[in-house]
Parts: C-alpha cells; structure tokens; sequence
C-alpha cells in the first residue's frame, strides 16, 4: 500500500511515498479505506516536537474512508461504514483507526468535508468548551482566524451563540469571513488590537482567546481579556515561542490562560472528549451547521503541492487530500 513519510533531520523535512505492507488492524483497530485526509499545519512544523530529529514516520492526523475489517473488540462499527476519526499515517490508501476515536459520518457529509473534522474540530471544541467554557454572548478574539482552526473555531463558537472577532493581513479574506458570520473583521499582522477590541467590547475586554499565532500576538492579547477572560493557545506559526505575562492582570483580572496539544497526552486522554463531542457537536453537522469551510481539494499524488498552498498561507479554510486512486 502506498502512504507518505516524513524524514527530518532537526531542521529540515523531506517527504516520500513509500510502499509499504499493509496495515492489520489489532485489538479495538479498525482498517480503513482512506477516501479523503485534512492537511494540519502543526504537523509539519518541526519546532512544534512531533518529528524526531533522524527519524521517518507517516504522516496525515485526520482521515475519513470505510471500514474494510475490524480487529478484535471491536462493537460498534462493521466493514462498511463511513467513518472519520483521527489516526496516525491518514496520508495514504489505508489507514488504521481505533474505535474510541472514530466517529460515523452524517450522512449529509461528503468525504472531503468528514476529512476535515477529525482533527481540528476536536481542538477547537477542546478550546471553546472542554476548558474554555464558552457562554452564548460572549466575545470570541481569534489572531489569524483565516487558518483552518482559525475558521472552525468561528463556525462552532457562532453555532454555540458568541460574538467573533478575527484578525488577518488580508481584507479580501475577512469580507469573505464576514458572510459566513464572523462580527468583526480587524485587517492586522501586528500586535495592535488592544484599541479596538476595547471599542467593539465597551472597554470589557473579550472573553475568549484563541492564539492560533503565537508569542508576538500574546502579551496584547493578554492585555485585552476581560474579567475571568480565558486564552487558549493553539500554534505558533509566527515562531515565537517566548512571550511576556502581565502577572498584574493575570492575578486581578482572575485570567486563566491553558495550551491545547495532543503532543503529551495518552490516547486515553485524547479519546476523553469524544463522548460529548458525539453528543453535542455531531448533530449540528447532521443540520448543515458548524461545517468545516473547505479551500481546495487536491489529489492524493499532489501533498507535496498541498502542503506548499499551506505554507503559502493563501488559503481560507481547510486543505484537504483526496485518498489514493
């Protein structure tokens, strides 16, 4: 079977497609055809750990495709089913899957929508809700909401009833965000919100962050929390990973400022959230809400070139790659 490595030396990446034996599913796995897989930013950036200096592994973190066979314990999915879930080595013709982490696709979901759910759409409810605590009403401030995370995390914090507010260098991008919901539009690469978070707030500050960009964005948006304000911190793609806290505002303002990474955690801990996420978040896409804006679809053959649209930050929205012909 065909399935794309990564080799990095510390500094530096290099992509191949191997050919590999196939995949069998083990206790509480399942075997699936890969029909489509979301291209994630953090994956391919060496600073964010996930690649061993000197060492290939697969790569791809979110798929969805149907199950060709189930390992052993397996009770709740049979050969068949569309399915879309979070998994190691989604970038190639199969993939393996364990129950706890697959969900069944609505069925008004395409494959290249389901591919981009997996993934990202669990951190963003880890960061709104899990340990953000999001309440209808309350501001949200997303620094780059024209990622892929940037944009789920607008979809569902609208869908839960907030008010967005979203930066970006492109004005073309955010009047585009703009009819799909986003309240507030501030055209900025910089660290120069403060002033006008304050103004559209009523000098209240925002009460949710989610800082897909980094140390040069943290102090300032430190600095425009509300009371009981919380930050999430999700990437740093401008690669600053160091950043002055204001202790004088995170002790009187009563802040809570937490890290969403999967990076540490067990699969256990990954799986936690599932059984609410199933709960409360699965329904809506069965509606047709909180759906995951797809920028482009490119084929399997073409990652190197999908990861290249990525880089370029062009892009609105999710990358996704269809499964291997």
């Amino acid at each position: 079977m065909k399935s794309y490595w990564m080799q990095s030396d510390g500094e530096s990446a290099q992509i191949e497609l191997r050919d590999i034996e196939q995949l069998v599913p083990g206790a509480g796995q399942m075997l699936v055809r890969v029909r489509a897989a979301g291209l994630n930013r953090g994956e391919f950036i060496l600073g964010h750990g996930l690649h061993k200096a000197g060492a290939a592994k697969p790569i791809g973190m979110e798929a969805a495709g149907e199950v060709v066979s189930c390992g052993s314990g397996v009770e709740n999915f049979s050969p068949g089913d569309r399915v879309m879930g979070r998994c190691s080595g989604a970038f190639a013709e199969y993939a393996l899957i364990t129950e706890r982490e697959a969900m069944k696709i609505p069925a008004s979901l395409d494959w290249h929508q389901a591919a981009a759910i997996p993934l990202t759409s669990l951190v963003v409810y880890d960061m709104l809700v899990v340990h953000g605590d999001l309440k209808a009403g309350e501001w949200v401030f997303i620094p780059g909401v024209t990622s892929g995370v940037g944009v789920t995390a607008l979809a569902m914090a609208k869908t839960l009833g907030a008010k967005v507010i979203g930066t970006s260098g492109s004005q073309a991008k955010l009047d585009r965000l703009q009819e799909l919901g986003l309240d507030v539009g501030i055209c900025t690469r910089e660290s120069n919100f403060y002033d006008q978070l304050m103004q559209i707030t009523d000098a209240k500050g925002v009460n949710l962050v989610i800082n897909t960009v980094g140390g040069s964005v943290f102090a300032e948006c430190v600095r425009s929390m509300a009371f009981q304000g919380r930050l999430a911190t999700v990437g740093y793609v401008d690669g600053v990973l160091k950043a002055e806290i204001d202790i004088e505002l995170l002790h009187a303002k009563r802040l809570k400022l937490f890290g969403v990474s999967n990076k540490f955690r067990s699969p256990e801990q990954r799986a936690e959230s599932l059984p609410a996420f199933r709960r409360d978040i699965l329904p809506l896409y069965e509606k047709g809400q909180a759906l995951p804006l797809i920028y482009q679809v490119l084929p399997f053959e073409k990652l190197v070139e999908a990861k290249a649209l990525m880089d370029s930050n062009q892009h609105l929205g999710k990358i996704v790659l269809t499964g291997a012909v």
